[in-house]
C-alpha cells in the first residue's frame, strides 16, 4: 500500500513540473535568474573572475634578476609579481612608490650635472727638519773638549760663533811643524804645513794667528759653520772625543719640511709644485702656505701608501719640530666630468647604484660606475648621462 502510494506521489509532481515549467520561464529570464551562477566555484566564472598568479618575482632594485618564488633582497624588502598579461607592477620599467609615501620618505631629486671638479688631499703629517739645512760637527783628530760654549738642546747658535775648544795633540805638532816651516827658506814647506793644518780643521783665522804670534796655541777652536739651534748634542766638558763620534748637530728653522703620506689611490693626483697648506690644532684659523716639494718613488710596502714631502718658511719658529699636523693639498681639478650628489649614491658591495625618477611616482635603479669624491660630489664615470 506505502508502495502505491510513493508511486502515485511521484506521478503529480512530474504532471505539476512538466505543467509548471512553460508558464514559470518567462518569469525567470525577466528576473535574470542566470546571475545566480555566482555561486559557482571560480573555476566556472568567466575569465575576467578568475584569480591572477605571477609568472615570476622581479628584485626591487635590480630590475635585470628574477626569482620563480617569493623572495626577499639583501635589504629584506619583498621581490615585485610580474603578472603574464603585463599588469601590476610590470607596466614599464622600474617601480612605483605612492605620492604620499614619497612626501612621507622626504624623497628629494637632483640632476647629473657635468663641472670641474675640485681635487683635494687630505692628510696629516709631522714636522721634521730641512735635511739641506743640517750641519754635523766633528773633529779631525782625536782629543779633549774644553771650553764647551754650548751645553744644552735647542740652544741657538749664529755663524761664526764659538761652540767649544779642543786639545789635540795631533793639532798641537802639526801647528810646530808649520812654524818651523816658517822659519825656512822652502816655500813648499810652507805650503804644504799650511795645507795640512786647514786638513786637520784648524780655522783660517787661528792659522793667521800663529803666524802673526809665532807660537804653538794649546787649544783648537772650532765654529758654528750655520745660524740654527743644537738639534744633538753628544759631548760635555772634557770628554775625550775621535774622528768618528759626533759632536753635536746644528739645524735651521727658518725653512722646514712636512712629511705626508697619501692614499695608494691619490697617487695620480699627487704633483710637485702643487699648493699646500697646514693647519696646526694649537692654532686654530692659521693656515700656513707651502708646496709639494718631492715625492719619494715608491710605495710604504707595509702601509701602501706614497711618501712625499711639503716645504714651508717658517717665521718666528712657529712650526715646531715633530708636531702634527692637518694638511690640504689643491690637486689639479678633473674637468668637464659627470657628477651627483654624494648621498644619492647607494653602495651595495659588489657594485654601486643610483635611483633614477621616472615620473608619475616611478623610480629605477641604475648601476654606475665611479670615480673620484669632491666635496659633496661624486663622478660618475659610466651608467647616467648629464641632466
Amino acid at each position: 500500500m506505502k508502495t502505491l502510494l510513493a508511486i502515485l506521489v511521484a506521478i503529480l509532481l512530474f504532471g505539476a513540473g512538466v505543467w509548471l515549467a512553460p508558464r514559470l520561464q518567462p518569469w525567470l529570464v525577466d528576473l535574470n535568474i542566470a546571475s545566480s551562477t555566482s555561486t559557482l566555484p571560480r573555476e566556472g566564472r568567466g575569465s575576467d573572475a578568475v584569480e591572477r598568479k605571477p609568472i615570476k618575482y622581479r628584485h626591487p632594485m635590480n630590475p635585470t634578476i628574477f626569482s620563480d618564488t617569493p623572495a626577499k633582497d639583501d635589504m629584506g624588502m619583498d621581490y615585485l609579481p610580474v603578472y603574464a598579461d603585463g599588469g601590476g607592477d610590470s607596466a614599464g620599467p622600474g617601480f612605483t612608490i605612492a605620492p604620499e609615501v614619497v612626501n612621507n620618505l622626504g624623497v628629494r631629486t637632483a640632476p647629473v650635472e657635468r663641472s670641474d671638479l675640485a681635487r683635494r688631499i687630505q692628510t696629516v703629517g709631522y714636522i721634521d727638519y730641512d735635511e739641506r739645512a743640517l750641519s754635523h760637527v766633528h773633529l779631525r783628530a782625536s782629543g779633549w773638549v774644553e771650553n764647551l760654549k754650548v751645553r744644552t738642546l735647542g740652544e741657538r747658535v749664529k755663524q761664526g760663533d764659538l761652540l767649544l775648544e779642543v786639545y789635540a795633540p795631533d793639532l798641537v805638532n802639526a801647528q810646530r811643524e808649520y812654524l818651523q816651516a816658517l822659519e825656512g827658506i822652502q816655500q813648499s814647506l810652507k805650503v804644504s804645513a799650511r795645507d795640512r793644518l786647514l786638513a786637520l780643521g784648524v780655522p783660517e783665522n787661528q792659522i793667521q794667528q800663529i803666524e802673526k804670534e809665532r807660537r804653538v796655541s794649546q787649544l783648537t777652536t772650532v765654529y758654528a759653520r750655520q745660524d740654527g739651534i743644537v738639534s744633538a748634542l753628544n759631548i760635555r766638558e772634557g770628554m775625550y772625543v775621535t774622528p768618528e763620534m759626533e759632536l753635536m748637530t746644528l739645524a735651521d728653522t727658518s725653512i722646514v719640511w712636512v712629511r705626508i703620506e697619501v692614499f695608494e689611490q691619490q697617487a695620480g693626483w699627487l704633483a710637485v709644485g702643487q699648493k699646500a697648506e697646514v693647519r696646526l690644532p694649537y692654532a686654530p684659523g692659521e693656515v700656513w702656505e707651502g708646496k709639494v716639494e718631492y715625492i719619494y718613488p715608491e710605495v710604504d710596502a707595509k702601509t701602501r701608501a706614497l711618501r712625499a714631502r711639503l716645504r714651508f718658511p717658517n717665521p718666528g719658529d712657529r712650526l715646531k719640530f715633530n708636531m702634527f699636523a692637518d694638511i690640504v693639498i689643491h690637486a689639479a681639478p678633473l674637468t668637464k666630468a659627470l657628477s651627483i650628489p654624494r648621498e644619492a649614491l647607494i653602495p651595495t658591495g659588489a657594485e654601486q647604484r643610483v635611483i633614477i625618477a621616472l615620473g608619475n611616482g616611478r623610480f629605477e635603479a641604475q648601476p654606475v660606475k665611479v670615480g673620484i669624491e669632491s666635496g659633496d660630489r661624486v663622478e660618475i664615470r659610466s651608467g647616467l648621462k648629464e641632466g
